[in-house]
C-alpha cells in the first residue's frame, strides 16, 4: 500500500515542479532521498541514563572522534544517537513533522529559509521532542532536542526550497508573503470607506 504523503508528492508536487523549473525529464525532478534524525546528549554526568532515553527514540549510537579536555570528552565516548529514514517511514515522518509537529511549536512563525547547505539539503533544529503528538508527556524525564536533515536529490538550494515548499514546509519568508498579501485592518480599503 502506497503512503498518502508519497501519493501527494507524485500527484501534486511533481507536476508543479516540472512546470515551474521546465524539467524535460522526470528523473531531473528533485525528490527527498532520506531523512537523518540526530540527537546529542553530550557529556552529562548521568550519560548512561540520558543515552538510554535517547536510544528509546533513536537506535544508532554516535561516538566522539577525539578527546577534548574542556568538555570532559574522551575519544570514542558515546555522545548521541541517530537514525536514517527512507521510503514509507521517511514520508510518514515528514508528514507528521510538517502537518502536526511544527504547527504545535509555541509562537511558530515558520522555519528559516537559510538552513540549506549549498547542495540542496536542509537541516532543521527541533529544541524539544514533545512537539510530536505521539510522545507521552508523563514518560519524559528531560527534554531532548534533535536535528532533522532532509537530504534531497536537488542540485541547487533553490530547487530544494521549491520542493520542500510544494510539500508544505512552512518557511518563514513564505509566511511573511501570505501576511503581506492579505489586507490589514485599517489599510487602504478601510480608509477609503
Amino acid at each position: 500500500m502506497e503512503n498518502e504523503f508519497y501519493r501527494y508528492y507524485k500527484d501534486r508536487v511533481v507536476p508543479a515542479l516540472r512546470e515551474r523549473h521546465k524539467y524535460k525529464n522526470v528523473h531531473q525532478i528533485p525528490r527527498v532521498e532520506k531523512v537523518v534524525i540526530n540527537t546529542s546528549v553530550g557529556s552529562q554526568p548521568d550519560i548512561k541514563q540520558a543515552m538510554d532515553e535517547a536510544k528509546a527514540e533513536q537506535p544508532a549510537e554516535t561516538r566522539s572522534k577525539k578527546s577534548i579536555a574542556n568538555f570532559k570528552l574522551r575519544k570514542d565516548q558515546v555522545i548521541g544517537a541517530k537514525v536514517t529514514l527512507r521510503g514509507d517511514r521517511m514520508y510518514e515522518f515528514l508528514e507528521r513533522l510538517i502537518k502536526a509537529a511544527l504547527p504545535r511549536i509555541r509562537d511558530f512563525r515558520g522555519v528559516s529559509a537559510r538552513a540549506f547547505d549549498g547542495h540542496g539539503n536542509y537541516t532543521l533544529g527541533v529544541p524539544d521532542q514533545t512537539i510530536f503528538p505521539e510522545v507521552e508527556m508523563d514518560k519524559i524525564k528531560r527534554n531532548i532536542g534533535f536535528d532533522v536533515t532532509i537530504v534531497t536529490t536537488a542540485r541547487t538550494d533553490e530547487e530544494a526550497k521549491s520542493l520542500l515548499n510544494e510539500m508544505g514546509m512552512p518557511f518563514a519568508d513564505r509566511a511573511k508573503k501570505v501576511a503581506s498579501a492579505s489586507p490589514s485592518p485599517g489599510g487602504p480599503a478601510e480608509q477609503a470607506a
